[in-house]
């Protein structure tokens, strides 16, 4: 009669201190980023007013948080920000693809491989706010030139990080699925595209930052609204708390972005994240 009260309280030890661990972990990491944010909003409050004490060079956090209140009751930050997300979402999504799509056919083709490398390399490292100006003569003023710089400056991550990922898969798992007969579709599916996952998704967080710089860059060169727009105009009239508005809504739209890919990250790749990473 004793032993199956053993067994049970063997088999509930250990379940007892993961849930402990995981209902601990959630409010600590959110309390940790809270602080972090008071302790940066407190600095910059202070180094503006006190050290600096010019807010032509550094306005005070505070400044900055009424000049967005007066930018929202008038309608301008809402229309900046809408232009810059449409923007951003569509040259994002295409360079997703591409890249991914991209990848996938590189990985496959030894030879295309090579003969793309070159071009790759030559077009990820271009400057390509240099060919803003050709971008506006080929496309225009409206949104298809923003979408193809914000494009371009976004998809070689994706591309070189989808690559490495599929063709560094474990050739062990793949020789194990060819021996079981599975087709080149089923090894993709199954072995090549969950070990790419992890190096897709960095890919994709790589990109984000360089898609909102785009943002930025795509509206220098004939844009009439957007927060590209908005920061050049703001620093050309000296309104440094409008120009520190648009950096921190591009700011807070990357790290919102960067913490969806990780739970997305999570979502697909969970083998990725164990309880004691």
């Amino acid at each position: 009669m004793d032993i199956p009260k053993v067994a049970l309280r063997a088999v509930q030890q250990p379940t007892r201190p993961r849930r402990r661990q995981r209902a601990s972990v959630l409010p600590a990491a959110v309390w940790q980023a809270a602080v972090s944010f008071v302790v940066a909003g407190l600095t910059w409050e202070v180094l503006a007013r006190v050290v600096v004490g010019n807010p032509l060079f550094l306005s005070p956090l505070s400044d900055v948080g009424l000049r967005a209140v007066d930018l929202w009751r008038s309608g301008e930050l809402q229309v900046n920000v809408w232009v810059s997300f449409v923007e951003f979402a569509l040259g994002f999504a295409l360079a997703s693809v591409a890249g991914i799509a991209g990848g996938v056919v590189l990985a496959g083709s030894p030879r295309l491989r090579a003969f793309c490398d070159p071009l790759i390399s030559m077009l990820y490292a271009t400057p390509l706010i240099a060919l803003g100006p050709l971008f506006i003569l080929w496309l225009g003023i409206g949104v298809a030139s923003k979408v193809a710089i914000i494009f371009l400056m976004s998809v070689f991550p994706i591309l070189i990080n989808t690559v490495t990922g599929l063709t560094t898969a474990d050739r062990r798992l793949i020789e194990v699925a060819r021996s079981f007969g599975a087709t080149a579709g089923q090894v993709y599916r199954k072995v090549r595209m969950p070990a790419a996952l992890p190096f897709i998704i960095a890919g994709l967080r790589l990109s984000v930052a360089r898609a909102l710089v785009g943002v930025v860059v795509a509206e220098l060169f004939g844009a009439r609204a957007g927060l590209g727009y908005m920061i050049v105009n703001s620093a050309q009239s000296f309104d440094t708390s409008g120009v520190f508005v648009g950096v921190l809504i591009l700011a807070i739209a990357g790290a919102a972005s960067v913490e969806l890919l990780k739970w997305l990250e999570v979502k697909l790749a969970p083998w990725q994240h164990t309880e004691e990473g």
